[in-house]
């Protein structure tokens, strides 16, 4: 009896660990490899607006593109050859942020091309990031994340008091804002796990 008992908890302890682990794989690293990347652009694009007047610098934002969605795919994928299935919450998740990528980039290609792009590109941007980062805590019941959610979409709404010749400062609020939606909770995500692997 004694021996059946402690086989299980084995298992239920092994299984805890994977789960752990595959956590630690899909959301702690996408979530700092995207907060990164677009925390580098908007700072980049805030410099060469201020620095040289050019927004040449926009497109850089094809990075994301280019380094961003590959990387994405690829730990997406090791994932899920690692342990051979997804969780409905890690599907949920993963379509979540499909979801918001799709659309920020139609928002910037629609407001470019209607020449909004100044007004209100950024406000809809971090309520994107802010409603992924809120919306990903609650899936996975991660309070942190939800509470930096709502705070980077409440934050957004400063954009709208920079318009017109102070426009390249809503770049530095969107900087903050992908720190507090994507950057912070990376980073919390990675304690959090590394504090139940001890």
């Amino acid at each position: 009896m004694q021996r059946n008992t402690m086989r299980e908890l084995d298992i239920i302890n092994e299984i805890r660990g994977k789960v752990v682990s595959r956590r630690e794989h899909t959301g702690t690293k996408l979530f700092l490899v995207f907060g990164y990347i677009t925390l580098f652009m908007f700072m980049a694009e805030f410099l060469a607006l201020e620095l040289w007047n050019t927004n040449l610098c926009t497109w850089l934002w094809l990075c994301i593109l280019i380094v961003g969605m590959p990387l994405m795919g690829y730990h997406v994928r090791k994932d899920f050859n690692r342990t051979g299935r997804r969780t409905p919450d890690e599907y949920l998740a993963l379509q979540l942020w499909l979801f918001v990528g799709g659309a920020s980039a139609m928002c910037g290609l629609t407001t470019g091309f209607a020449g909004v792009y100044e007004q209100c590109y950024c406000l809809i941007q971090g309520l994107l990031l802010g409603m992924g980062c809120f919306l990903t805590g609650a899936i996975s019941s991660f309070r942190t994340m939800v509470v930096c959610g709502i705070i980077g979409a409440l934050l957004s709404f400063a954009c709208l008091f920079f318009q017109g010749v102070l426009w390249p400062w809503q770049l530095l609020i969107m900087a903050l804002v992908t720190i507090i939606t994507l950057v912070i909770p990376g980073h919390a995500c990675r304690r959090y796990i590394n504090k139940e692997k001890i």
